[in-house]
């Protein structure tokens, strides 16, 4: 290990506010900018946490959590991550080493849900087998390797 170093692309990062919120990689916006539209497709969701179901209270005034995947090129490789509400915290480290070695979309649909969680949500989006059949197992996130890029659908 004497010639490690880290990289500093995709650091989770956490805010402690009440909610939290949870963030890994690009923004809508950013990942737009950087590998164009065409390029881009972002998965999302909102709920009440499955810790808030005992509690007889309207679904629509229960606190929620929302969610946000940004995929990019035809494999769909997760460029960016975040989350807002109970438990964020707790779920970026993980998602932050799935995102360090590549992972696409299809990588998160092959996870067996923890239920009941709210990290659930982040491998359950959209229709299960959709994505296209690619894994992002490619780059060792090692010695502070840089993560591998998708593969775009035209150059912007």
């Amino acid at each position: 290990f004497k010639d490690a170093k880290v990289s500093y692309d995709l650091v989770p990062t956490v805010v402690f506010t009440h909610p939290t919120i949870g963030t890994i990689g690009l923004t809508e916006p950013k990942a737009i900018a950087k590998y164009g539209a065409e390029n881009i497709k972002a998965y999302t969701s909102s709920f009440a946490d499955s810790h808030y179901g005992i509690f007889q209270v309207d679904p629509d005034k229960k606190p929620k959590t929302h969610m946000k995947l940004i995929c990019a090129g035809e494999e769909e490789k997760v460029v960016g991550l975040h989350v807002i509400g109970k438990g964020s915290d707790e779920m970026m480290q993980g998602f932050g080493v799935a995102l360090k070695m590549g992972a696409t979309k299809a990588d998160f649909d092959s996870c067996v849900a923890i239920h009941p969680t709210a990290s659930e949500e982040l491998v359950t989006m959209g229709a299960w087998g959709t994505s296209p059949e690619a894994t992002g197992a490619k780059v060792s996130p090692l010695n502070g390797a840089a993560p591998g890029e998708p593969t775009l659908k035209s150059k912007i």
